[in-house]
């Protein structure tokens, strides 16, 4: 198949993307979105892999305060009512752990709330978004743009919200984007075929760490020209969605 030049990733200019994976999200939390647990290994694969490599990664997370203010208006009413989900300064918004540099490491809700970019590690940090996108009203564009960050790679939950919202936001700015397809909870085959008329590459976790570590071996930092897989050359998705 023929590969085309504006939409090919370039895992040497590339960024992982974690969209809202946060304890609360996972089995058992106050906000449990199906299937979210069960994508914690790949991301975890995919998050050592960057950070083996020296690659950029941003965290991005939802944080609501109680009285609803700074949440989506389809939500204000459960959080007026007292729904327990995502309240900044309780576990539930930590990331989840599998995810974490150091498992000691918490975020700062209040510099997060107030639009600051916090550091994780090297070139790691965690943004706060406060709508579905992860590019609305977020210094999201400028930290990459800073960084020559070329193609964003997403995993996280929960697909029909909002790292479908970002990936879009993401195209919209004229970044390349590829999809993990198995470190995204709720994606589903419509959604696939959706993002891939869009020009996103879906892969594997596994493939993608492959691709990786082939587009950035080498002198420098930089690596090489990624060889990343045709979409022809990529086995269908399996397991369960």
């Amino acid at each position: 198949m023929h590969e085309d030049p504006y939409t090919a990733p370039d895992l040497t200019a590339a960024a992982l993307i974690t969209i809202d994976t946060q304890r609360d999200v996972l089995d058992g939390g106050s906000l449990e979105i199906p299937g979210t647990s069960a994508v914690l290994p790949q991301m975890a694969l995919l998050l050592s892999c960057f950070r083996e490599l020296g690659a950029q990664i941003v965290h991005v997370v939802r944080l609501y305060r109680p009285d609803g203010s700074n949440a989506d208006l389809c939500r204000r009413s459960m959080l007026e009512r007292g729904a327990p989900i995502l309240q900044p300064g309780v576990d539930g918004t930590q990331l989840a752990e599998e995810l974490l540099p150091e498992t000691s490491l918490r975020l700062d809700d209040e510099l997060l709330l107030a639009g600051g970019v916090q550091p994780l590690g090297a070139r790691e940090v965690a943004i706060y978004k406060p709508r579905w996108g992860a590019f609305y009203r977020t210094p999201l564009e400028q930290h990459l743009r800073e960084r020559k960050v070329t193609t964003l790679v997403f995993c996280g939950c929960n697909f029909p919200n909002c790292p479908r919202t970002s990936i879009y936001e993401a195209s919209e700015r004229d970044f390349r984007v590829v999809v993990a397809a198995d470190a995204v909870s709720g994606l589903y085959e419509r959604g696939e075929r959706e993002l891939e008329g869009i020009g996103v590459r879906l892969m594997s976790s596994d493939d993608l760490v492959d691709a990786m570590r082939g587009a950035r071996r080498g002198p420098g930092d930089r690596g090489v020209p990624a060889e990343v897989p045709s979409p022809a050359a990529e086995p269908a998705q399996t397991g369960e969605r």
